[in-house]
């Protein structure tokens, strides 16, 4: 952790979930308690509605998976940051690598998406993280410093953006880097941010991502510059979830 800096605990709920289902995930975290740790969850567009009510005066803030780079417009299938802000979002994820696999995201768009996101004021939470080829290249610090360098818009660090590092091939495969490998990166990220936005670089959060888990999260939220997680799979089960706010 970052000394002085409060971890945060995000759930990317993904493509998951029914109306249902989403109401009583979303009752199960806001049931719950995270003394330690700001709660964030992240469900799909169509479920944000129903999750913003049953979180309603509850302490977990309501994100959403992604937006336009554009506030309104003939842009069918897409949703801008406006629209998430109005609906009760107040943090974006940008730049997964899902999203940039999937849709050949650049750095670029999703630096023009965070400017959208900052505009209406939602946090945006980029995310960087090399492949397993990059890594085992040896590419994967300045592959990662390339991203926070495209990335990230210039007002990011006066809004308190957060970022996310997710080793691409370890999200949603059981894998994880060594301790010493997450310190490492999380090291380079905070240098990097220092670099571009000077003190202000110094406490902006860095969250780990790629299949962290109860049984993995304490040691994990204890190694330096690891302020927080983004979690896949386990934020689908609130007790799991809560479990790992409990570790931070």
């Amino acid at each position: 952790m970052t000394p002085g800096v409060r971890p945060l605990i995000a759930g990317n709920w993904k493509m998951h979930g029914t109306l249902a289902s989403v109401r009583e995930l979303a009752e199960g975290v806001a049931a719950g308690t995270a003394p330690g740790a700001d709660l964030l969850v992240c469900p799909a567009f169509v479920h944000l509605s129903p999750v913003a009510a049953a979180l309603q005066g509850k302490a977990v803030a309501l994100g959403a998976q992604d937006c336009h780079a554009n506030p309104k417009g003939a842009h069918t299938g897409d949703v801008s940051a406006p629209m998430l802000a109005d609906l009760g979002a107040s943090f974006v994820i940008l730049g997964h690598s899902e999203r940039r696999a999937d849709h050949g995201e650049t750095d670029a768009e999703v630096r023009a998406k965070a400017e959208a996101g900052l505009a209406s004021k939602l946090t945006p939470v980029v995310c960087v993280g090399e492949s397993e080829a990059q890594r085992l290249a040896g590419e994967a610090e300045e592959v990662v410093a390339g991203q926070l360098t495209g990335s990230l818009p210039d007002g990011f660090a006066a809004a308190g953006g957060v970022v996310a590092y997710e080793p691409v091939w370890a999200i949603g495969t059981g894998r994880t880097p060594t301790e010493e490998d997450i310190a490492a990166m999380h090291a380079r990220i905070r240098a990097e941010l220092e670099k571009r936005f000077g003190q202000a670089g110094s406490t902006l959060r860095i969250l780990y991502g790629g299949s962290v888990k109860p049984g993995n999260a304490k040691a994990i939220l204890a190694l330096p510059h690891v302020d927080g997680a983004l979690v896949g799979g386990a934020s689908l089960v609130a007790a799991d979830f809560l479990a790992i706010a409990a570790a931070a």
